[in-house]
């Protein structure tokens, strides 16, 4: 049976917000205020390291967070932005103190967190990997026997003289995720900072991932929004939601939870505003379940359009638009009538993206010019059911998924 390397009990962190100050009304009560001001600071000098019964100033990061992890699993880390995950790492990798809870850790950590984690900028590369090895515990000799597989992975070996501090954000992340596996931690700490890095980076990084848990039986905690790389890496899966850990288990049973809840809540309303024509957007979650795409859009105008046109675009995670559509150039039978409000459907039978997070804008306007556009008013997260299974890639090469049969003779 495997060892527990981390086991978490009972753990929470809460954070005190700044309030807004109070204006007075008049002038008599904004000199009381300048008065009083002094005093009012040292209580709320006083207040900040204390919590009482929660109020408005009072923020739950992590709020009784319980787990175990066993040598040589991959743990996956998921969850919308805010939900803690980032937190729960820092805790981790021992950057943030937690507010209550227990924490047991056995072995050497490694963190990769935000670019640059862990460099002092105003030593070279090299000088920064002799550092992060003396700080985990290695030898000189043990660091100059990593040194050049460490710079030959990370790419970077034109700039390894070179202060840190000029290094892009891309080459932080190189030589920080190249430093981080090479120099033999038992446990690996990783956030989403490999999104930085080109798809050949990420392809690398990820497989170097899997060789130091399968082949070299570390442990590794994960996160990640590329739901792919989740899914073939990591043997075991954790969903946060609001500082809360809501599930934790194989990772195909949580990430079908999580994509569940996530896509059946793609709608948005907006408010009737003047000059606005936009009513409510809707994303069908079963067609993407079903490997389909329908958009309804519904909208109301104060004077009659003769010719009302919906566009969109889908976006992925780094911002690039994917596809998108309008009548004014896909109008193939569509054929509206004068109206002052309707419903605009958009629907494809064929829907063949990466598993992926991707965003959508909306706009609305006539067959000549656009009255109004929304930026990435809808957000979901999708698994292609053409997901490889197979390991040890699970990266993509592009955008699109399509469905390919082969054949040889």
């Amino acid at each position: 049976m495997s060892n527990t390397v981390i086991k978490v009990k009972d753990l929470t962190k809460r954070y005190r917000l700044g309030l807004k100050e109070k204006q007075a009304e008049t002038l008599i009560g904004q000199i009381g205020n300048v008065i009083k001001s002094p005093w009012q600071n040292l209580k709320q000098l006083r207040a900040m390291s204390k919590f009482g019964l929660d109020d408005e100033s009072v923020f739950w990061a992590l709020k009784d967070i319980n787990f175990e992890v066993k040598e040589g699993e991959v743990l996956g880390i998921i969850g919308k932005n805010g939900a803690g995950k980032s937190t729960l790492l820092k805790i981790l990798s021992q950057i943030t103190e937690p507010t209550s809870g227990k924490i047991e850790i056995h072995g050497r950590v490694a963190s990769l967190l935000e670019v640059g984690t862990g460099f002092h900028p105003e030593l070279s590369g090299r000088e920064n990997i002799y550092m992060n090895g003396t700080i985990l515990g290695m030898t000189r000799r043990e660091i100059d026997s990593k040194l050049e597989e460490i710079i030959d992975f990370s790419g970077v070996e034109k700039f390894i003289d070179t202060p840190v501090k000029f290094y892009s954000s891309g080459m932080k992340v190189r030589l920080g995720f190249s430093v981080a596996a090479h120099l033999e931690p038992e446990i690996l700490i990783i956030d989403e900072v490999l999104a930085v890095g080109d798809y050949e980076f990420q392809a690398k990084c990820l497989g170097k991932m899997e060789d130091v848990s399968n082949n070299q039986g570390r442990t590794i905690l994960f996160v990640s929004h590329q739901m792919e790389a989740i899914r073939n890496l990591c043997t075991k899966t954790m969903l946060l939601k609001d500082g809360k850990l809501i599930e934790m288990g194989e990772t195909e049973n949580v990430m079908n939870s999580y994509l569940g809840a996530y896509q059946f809540a793609l709608k948005k309303e907006f408010p009737d505003l003047e000059n606005s024509y936009l009513r409510s957007v809707e994303l069908d979650a079963n067609s993407l379940n079903n490997g389909e795409f329908k958009l309804s859009v519904e909208f109301s105008s104060a004077h009659s359009i003769d010719y009302p046109v919906v566009g969109f675009v889908v976006y992925n995670q780094i911002g690039s638009p994917v596809f998108g559509s309008n009548p004014r150039f896909h109008h193939q039978d569509y054929k509206p009538n004068k109206v002052t409000k309707g419903i605009v459907t958009a629907y494809s039978d064929m829907f063949f993206l990466h598993s992926g997070v991707y965003k959508l804008s909306l706009w609305f306007g006539d067959s000549k010019t656009d009255f109004e556009f929304k930026e990435h008013v809808l957000a979901f997260e999708y698994l292609s059911p053409n997901a490889y299974s197979q390991k040890p890639n699970p990266l993509i090469i592009g955008s699109y998924d399509p469905s390919i049969k082969w054949n040889i003779d």
